[in-house]
């Protein structure tokens, strides 16, 4: 079996990596030297969600709708972040990247374009997760993030929500917040897991 034929298709459009600590433009990859890839499977273990779907046809996509269904997604809006069509452009572009969280899942599903999604690991590192037309992300309530467009400067992102949606970042330091309190409760609860997995297995 060839190895392309074993490949994660979410990794067509969506990939990540460890970032760099440059100043450099937010848009640029900010790759590690040398590279540091991260599966999509560890997204995962850090409550990272993610799909690939059929862009082209989100509004009749049974897939799409069976997500939707399963994890109670009633609200959808969308998002078209571009120069020419955001007031404000600059100015957005940096709230967005202000590190925050929220007290609800963040759900973004890229019909057109590209951006970056970065999040904190558990020894607070930054990944990169670079999510293009197709690939739909969940960041679980209480993970510190941030976002920017790469150096496309265009995305048109699906937002979903679990009833009315509230947008409110709350920008780092909020680690008092019970959202918070749970991600990182839940994150202990899987290391206990994972350690008597080992040790099972020793």
């Amino acid at each position: 079996m060839e190895a392309s034929a074993c490949k994660d298709p979410r990794e067509e459009v969506i990939q990540a990596w460890y970032m760099d600590d440059s100043d450099e433009d937010q848009r640029l990859p900010h790759h590690r030297e040398p590279k540091e890839y991260v599966s999509l499977d560890r997204l995962s273990e850090l409550g990272v969600l993610s799909w690939r779907l059929k862009a082209d046809i989100y509004e009749t996509d049974e897939e799409l709708k069976k997500i939707r269904e399963a994890r109670g997604y009633t609200y959808m809006d969308f998002c078209d972040l571009c120069p020419e069509r955001m007031p404000n452009y600059e100015q957005k572009i940096k709230n967005f990247f202000e590190e925050h969280l929220h007290i609800d899942e963040e759900i973004r599903y890229c019909v057109e374009g590209s951006g970056y999604f970065d999040v904190r690991d558990e020894k607070d590192d930054w990944i990169r997760v670079w999510v293009k037309k197709g690939g739909m992300i969940v960041l679980p309530a209480g993970i510190y993030h941030r976002f920017t467009l790469d150096s496309n400067n265009y995305i048109k992102a699906m937002r979903l929500f679990v009833g009315e949606p509230v947008w409110t970042p709350y920008n780092r330091p909020h680690d008092d917040l019970p959202a918070r309190k749970e991600y990182l409760d839940g994150f202990a609860k899987k290391e206990v897991a994972a350690n008597h997995a080992v040790n099972a297995a020793a």
